[in-house]
């Protein structure tokens, strides 16, 4: 179980993350972020305790990803499957993604929603993964947004079940905390400019 805080003057954020059975319990200021985080712990088998506001939209749904990411970071099995895939049709809506949780931060996507397409990119690189998100078709940016969430879902529930071997030509890689200060600030800045 990872329990983070994470606090600015912009947004206050406490997150409780654990590979489980996909419950959560959330509140956010903001509703359709609150429906997405909820999809995300479903469709992934994450387990999500998570209590967040915010002064802006942009901030609060930036930061929730951030600290998503870092807390479930810490939950990956050292010989996790590594790799997930999903197509999810929701409509007229058809997304997939792609994931690799092997330490590697990267986002490459095209969400018709920039606030969502920065709350993906947030969580992918602080969760240290590369996300590939691809929309296939679709008009209604509700179900878009809605797919591409379940889709990264799905594909996270494969790539964290427990394998058995660590899936990795260099082996496993050892990067162990040398000091006892909690988690640098910088970690979570997600190299779009904000914190």
């Amino acid at each position: 179980m990872s329990k983070l805080k994470r606090e600015t003057k912009e947004t206050q954020i406490v997150a409780d993350v654990r590979i489980g059975s996909g419950a959560a319990n959330v509140t956010t200021d903001e509703q359709f972020l609150t429906h997405m985080v909820v999809t995300l712990a479903k469709y992934s088998g994450v387990d999500i305790d998570l209590e967040a506001s915010g002064d802006l939209r942009h901030h609060l749904i930036e930061d929730v990803g951030i600290l998503l990411g870092l807390a479930l970071k810490e939950e990956i099995p050292g010989e996790a499957t590594r790799y997930g895939w999903a197509q999810v049709p929701m409509d007229e809506a058809l997304v997939e993604a792609a994931i690799d949780v092997g330490g590697r931060p990267f986002y490459e996507g095209e969400v018709p929603s920039g606030l969502y397409e920065h709350f993906l990119h947030s969580f992918a690189t602080n969760l240290g993964a590369t996300l590939h998100v691809r929309v296939l078709r679709g008009t209604d940016k509700h179900h878009v947004v809605e797919a591409a969430v379940k889709a990264t879902g799905l594909a996270l529930r494969q790539a964290l079940r427990k394998g058995d071997a660590v899936f990795s030509t260099k082996g496993s890689v050892a990067i162990e905390r040398l000091d006892s200060e909690p988690l640098d600030e910088s970690l979570g800045d997600d190299g779009m400019g904000g914190n």
